[in-house]
């Protein structure tokens, strides 16, 4: 539900705040929103009339198949949120109406974004934290909606006005579920700073004569932190240190810290649980390149060269124009495969900026394995899809995952570890996870199993026993059209 919209007796199950909402994936993902919200359907170039829709929200659409692994987790677990439901805000440092911004980036098609920009322009914008120093020259002209005067004084008041942002925000909305902040905007250069200990990162946070170089990324963290929300690190930079890591530990943020811990200068804070997951959303190239090599590595074959490239024309590839943001994309797209120690893999990455393209990212990689007796086993893929139609339904189940996690008190671990398929480097207790695809998604699911007590990943005998059973044959005829409602009913009555 959009911030203008929210009814005073909703009982909303998840509150989602972006940093970056002006950008594509933040107003695509609001508009996504309104249209499933309000069953929208709109008509395409290429598809005919489309009707609103979650694909590729693993948490958003039901199973399909009956082999025991379905595509989708809605009405499989019970307790997972509906995105219709939530409430979506945010902070950029654009004023730019929502509703235009949608325009402006040609992700959606026009209908679509002519039924939902009114709506969306009337949506609040919270003023964003910035520093010119972490981001690319090329954002610098539009970065007129920011935090200044007292509340950008110094890191410590920095935070607070965040805190602020994100508690007002709350009663606004009526906001009774689990709030994650989801970094979404452009990549920061990496930060210098590096503490010892999460004492360590509080004392030069509340230090307003501190001149370390923390970023505007690591002070939404900490605020997130304070007040009881996760933080998602969707960009690529290094956010999300071992120090920050232990802010989001509810035994460290306990009720009543004593007066010599540095938790206590930021009271009143929230001792709630709430999850640090990231870094950078493995959303198109990144994650068919890790389920490509996991398939040439389950064949035998020796992977020896991956040679790949990507070019797009929107801000983010526009911000990676400078060379040190650019620095932070590289470092995770080629850390991707570390876990498996390919020491002979030579991975090679080249992403370009082309204005024309727009947000339709269009990627080609090469794979050059060995195969039997040294012979040479290549492959190529081409892929071509809207970079924000790729990384909002990441956005969207990083969000319910972390509302369903905290409502079932999951572990930091588990909870790392079951969202780690959503991230290129997977950061924290999730750190040197196996970055197979199909791994991580059997990680994904040993969590849900242990949580809800529901059996996802079927039994070779159990599959046969419900094949052969005579009622799984009625109702599979019944679905197919093979038989009547009422034929299905006269068979069982023959038992």
């Amino acid at each position: 539900m959009s911030t203008t919209t929210t009814s005073a007796t909703m009982q909303v199950s998840a509150g989602i705040l972006i940093v970056g909402l002006g950008g594509n994936n933040g107003v695509t993902l609001l508009a996504g929103q309104i249209a499933n919200r309000l069953n929208l359907s709109w008509e395409t170039s290429t598809c005919g009339r489309i009707s609103a829709n979650w694909y590729g929200c693993l948490t958003q659409i039901p199973p399909r198949g009956i082999h025991g692994r379905g595509v989708g987790f809605q009405g499989r677990i019970p307790g997972l949120a509906s995105a219709n439901e939530a409430v979506v805000g945010g902070w950029d440092i654009r004023p730019t109406p929502l509703g235009q911004a949608l325009y402006d980036c040609r992700v959606l098609e026009p209908d679509l974004v002519r039924q939902v920009r009114e709506e969306m322009d009337k949506v609040e914008i919270m003023e964003g934290v910035w520093d010119p120093s972490f981001i690319g020259e090329s954002q610098h002209d539009t970065a007129t909606h920011v935090v200044s005067g007292e509340d950008n004084a110094s890191t410590r008041t920095r935070v607070e006005r965040i805190r602020s942002d994100i508690r007002k925000w709350r009663e606004k909305n009526n906001v009774n579920g689990h709030v994650t902040v989801i970094w979404s905007a452009s990549v920061e250069r990496p930060s210098e700073a590096d503490y010892a200990s999460t004492d360590d990162l509080l004392n030069a946070i509340y230090d307003d004569g501190n001149k370390d170089d923390i970023s505007p990324s690591m002070c939404y963290a900490a605020a997130a932190a304070l007040e009881g929300c996760s933080f998602v690190n969707g960009g690529s930079q290094n956010t999300l240190s071992s120090a920050m890591n232990g802010l989001f530990d509810e035994n460290y943020r306990k009720a009543d810290a004593p007066p010599a811990c540095p938790l206590s200068k930021f009271a009143p804070y929230s001792s709630d649980m709430a999850y640090c997951l990231g870094t950078d959303y493995k959303a198109g190239q990144t994650k068919f390149k890790t389920a490509a090599v996991e398939y040439l590595r389950a064949l035998g074959l020796a992977p020896r060269v991956i040679a790949s490239s990507n070019h797009l024309g929107n801000n983010d590839m526009l911000n990676l124009t400078t060379k040190k943001t650019l620095n932070a994309k590289m470092r995770v797209k080629s850390d991707i495969f570390g876990p498996w120690e390919e020491k002979d893999l030579d991975h090679k990455v080249c992403v370009m900026y082309t204005e024309f393209i727009g947000d339709e990212k269009r990627d080609f990689v090469e794979y050059t394995s060995l195969g039997f007796l040294g012979s040479p086993h290549t492959m190529v893929t081409y892929t071509r899809c809207m970079d924000s139609i790729l990384c909002v339904p990441l956005m969207v189940d990083a969000a319910i995952w972390c509302d369903y996690f905290v409502n079932h008190k999951v572990s930091k671990g588990d909870a790392a570890r079951a969202t780690a398929y959503l991230f290129k480097v997977p950061e924290g207790e999730a750190k040197g996870v196996d970055p197979g695809f199909f791994h991580q998604m059997s990680e994904l699911e040993k969590v849900l199993e242990k949580t809800s007590g529901i059996e996802l990943t079927v039994s070779k005998k159990r599959k046969i026993d419900e094949v052969d059973s005579e009622s799984d044959i009625i109702a599979m005829g019944v679905k197919k059209g093979i038989i009547s409602e009422d034929q299905a009913a006269a068979l069982r009555g023959l038992k």
